[in-house]
């Protein structure tokens, strides 16, 4: 059995908890369509990345708005769920991952109908 490191379990452990505040705890409605997808932890675990996606490209601007707003209030209910004594700093940022591969896909089929081989 493959042992996980503190980090990366902690980090796990955070994104299921933050997913879960995202949908129980707060009511901005311009968080409905947002996902955490991962957190990286800095090495001394005392600031968050928080990368963040949402279904609604076309508001992305208020939509960050909304999560930034929302970030101090996530880390409070973050450290009182996971009965934390230092919670790091949540700094959030946009996940642009998944776009990027709809891009790319959208290349490599309008490249594939051109008649062009990988």
């Amino acid at each position: 059995m493959k042992k996980i490191d503190k980090k990366a379990q902690y980090e796990e452990r955070m994104l299921g908890e933050l997913n879960i505040l995202l949908r129980t705890s707060l009511s901005d409605t311009r968080l409905k369509l947002v996902s955490f997808t991962r957190i990286e932890l800095s090495n001394d675990f005392s600031q968050a990345k928080v990368y963040w996606d949402t279904y609604n490209a076309g508001k992305r601007g208020q939509i960050k708005d909304a999560v930034d707003a929302a970030s101090g209030k996530l880390r409070s209910l973050l450290a009182s769920s996971l009965s934390l004594k230092h919670t790091p700093a949540l700094v959030m940022h946009y996940d642009s991952q998944f776009e990027s591969e709809r891009e790319i896909e959208g290349l490599l089929d309008s490249e594939s109908k051109a008649g062009k081989k990988f």
